[in-house]
C-alpha cells in the first residue's frame, strides 16, 4: 500500500464510498476521510488509525478487519460514512461551515437509512456539526427521528490522551446499548 507523496496529494478532496445499508445498528460516522484512506478507497486506512482494532476489541467485529475488507461490516450491523465528504490531509483543515453542513446531510442519510444508532467518531467534529457546544462522549440526548447519537472518541493516532483499551471501552459500551434492543 506504498504510495507516493504526489499519489496521496491527488486524492485530495477525492470522495470514499459510504459502507451503508437501511437499518443498521450502527452507522460510524468518522470525520472525513484521510488522503491514505482516499487514495485506497477504504475508511480509516492509516495504519496508525485504531478503528479496525477497536472495532475487534470493543466486540464489533469477530476479528481485526483491514480496511480492504470493509464491506464485511455490513454483515455485522455496521456500517461507515463521514460528516464531510471530502478528503484532506488533516481534519483541521475543514472549515466549520462545512462541518455544519456536512452535519445537515448527514441528517438526510440517517432519516433514508434509518441505523439504531449514529456513532461520530470525533467530538470536536460533532459539537460543531450538530451545535452542540457542550456534548461530551457518549450518549447523546439528540437524535435524528428514531436514530440515537452516540459521540465516540476520533479513533486517529493523533488522539493521544484515549488509549485503545479505553476507546474499546467506549465502543463497548456503544455496542451493548445498540445490540440489546430488539
Amino acid at each position: 500500500m506504498g504510495f507516493t507523496p504526489e499519489e496521496l496529494q491527488a486524492a485530495r478532496d477525492r470522495l470514499v464510498p459510504d459502507v451503508a445499508a437501511s437499518g443498521l445498528r450502527v452507522l460510524f460516522c468518522g470525520i472525513n476521510p484521510g488522503l491514505l484512506s482516499a487514495a485506497t478507497g477504504h475508511h480509516f486506512a492509516r495504519p496508525g488509525n485504531r478503528f479496525w482494532p477497536v472495532l475487534y476489541a470493543s466486540g464489533f467485529t469477530p476479528r481485526v478487519f483491514r480496511p480492504a475488507e470493509q464491506e464485511e461490516l455490513l454483515a455485522h450491523g455496521v456500517g461507515i460514512t463521514n460528516v464531510v465528504a471530502r478528503a484532506t490531509a488533516k481534519a483541521d483543515e475543514l472549515t466549520a461551515e462545512e462541518l455544519r453542513e456536512g452535519g445537515r446531510l448527514l441528517a438526510e442519510k440517517v432519516a433514508r437509512l434509518r441505523p439504531r444508532r449514529l456513532a461520530v467518531a470525533g467530538i470536536t467534529a460533532y459539537r460543531i456539526a450538530f451545535d452542540d457546544k457542550h456534548a461530551t462522549i457518549g450518549p447523546q440526548e439528540r437524535t435524528l427521528g428514531d436514530t440515537r447519537i452516540w459521540a465516540l472518541p476520533n479513533p486517529s493516532g493523533l488522539n493521544a490522551h484515549w488509549t485503545p483499551a479505553a476507546m474499546a471501552e467506549e465502543y463497548g459500551r456503544l455496542r451493548e446499548a445498540a445490540f440489546a434492543e430488539h
